[in-house]
């Protein structure tokens, strides 16, 4: 069953409204936000992305967050409400890689409806 631009579009915006603090995460994280990042100095913590104001074809974007990480390879990305609760995750663009030691990552969230 394929959706029409309005339904994807409707879909991005239902998705992205429910929660904008984004987390990065070792693994998929499936539906409860598991394998998240933890450790790092300064301390990992979640960052708050700003949502694109409307969606083109079922496409949102947020704004860039910065990560502080400890090593290790970090491969997906997840949404949180304000409130902590888990919304939805997602592989990143590309992996990091094995970071070799404390660094601070990037990630620019996309969500795509299909």
């Amino acid at each position: 069953m394929a959706l029409s631009n309005v339904a994807k579009e409707a879909a991005a915006l239902a998705v992205t409204g429910l929660g904008d603090r984004i987390s990065l995460h070792t693994a998929d994280p499936g539906t409860t936000g598991a394998s998240e990042a933890t450790g790092g100095s300064p301390a990992y913590a979640r960052k708050q992305t700003t949502w694109s104001g409307g969606a083109s074809d079922g496409v949102v974007a947020g704004s860039p967050v910065s990560f502080d990480v400890q090593a290790g390879t970090y491969t997906h990305w997840g949404v949180w409400t304000s409130g902590g609760v888990f919304v939805a995750g997602f592989p990143l663009a590309s992996s990091t890689g094995a970071l070799p030691g404390q660094t601070t990552v990037t990630a620019t969230p996309t969500f795509t409806a299909s």
